[in-house]
């Protein structure tokens, strides 16, 4: 059996989160980049050891973790230092991802995979799904929720959005576009049609059409 790869992205606070928890509720596999990037930033990993080479001792809690916050607040005021930790997770966090889609196609435990990244088309990773899924909503939204959601003032906000490619050029690549704008109910009603079609494409990929 094949999986359907499906890539779940759209700029910083666009709402992938509500998207993600319906199409898992639907038993969909969803993989978090952002959680993989975590694991691999953990002590004694190979990624830790180059980001403190790089970076400094500065960034090191007492525990040895590296201070994601303060990591964060390095990476979206420098696109150099953004890049090297682009470069050295992207590959990693992929690789990952690789093993599990394999995993899965083993055990026949999942139809779709969902990648939630917010930085796939950056990466250069469209590429690698079948379908690409954009959630969008107008700046002025996403500077509310991510001001509320991170409690940082409005000029951090605008410097995290701007660090990103514009949400109007991933649009380009999206097979599926989810407006989220709107209410939790709105979008998860969109999703839910996004969902049926996802199944009509897992059916293709596995009857041999793209």
């Amino acid at each position: 059996m094949k999986v359907l790869k499906v890539a779940l992205t759209g700029g910083i606070a666009t709402g992938k989160s509500v998207i993600s928890k319906y199409l898992e509720s639907k038993g969909c596999y969803l993989c978090y980049s952002d959680q993989l990037a975590h694991k691999l930033m953990e002590p004694g990993n190979f990624a830790w050891g180059k980001i403190v080479d790089y970076f400094g001792e500065s960034i090191i809690l007492p525990d040895k973790r590296i201070d994601r916050k303060k990591l964060g607040e390095i990476v979206f005021s420098s696109e150099k230092d953004r890049m090297f930790l682009n470069n050295l997770l992207h590959p990693l966090v992929l690789k990952e991802k690789k093993r599990i889609i394999e995993e899965l196609e083993r055990s026949e435990k999942a139809k779709i995979f969902v990648s939630e990244a917010a930085l796939t088309i950056e990466a250069g990773f469209h590429g690698f799904y079948h379908r690409i899924i954009v959630a969008h909503a107008p700046l002025e939204v996403r500077l509310k929720r991510l001001m509320e959601r991170d409690r940082i003032d409005e000029e951090l906000a605008i410097k995290k959005i701007k660090s990103q490619l514009p949400n109007e050029e991933k649009l380009k690549y999206a097979h599926y576009i989810i407006d989220t704008s709107g209410s939790i109910k709105e979008t998860v009603k969109w999703t839910a049609r996004v969902f049926k079609a996802l199944m009509k494409d897992w059916e293709m990929i596995n009857k041999g059409d793209p």
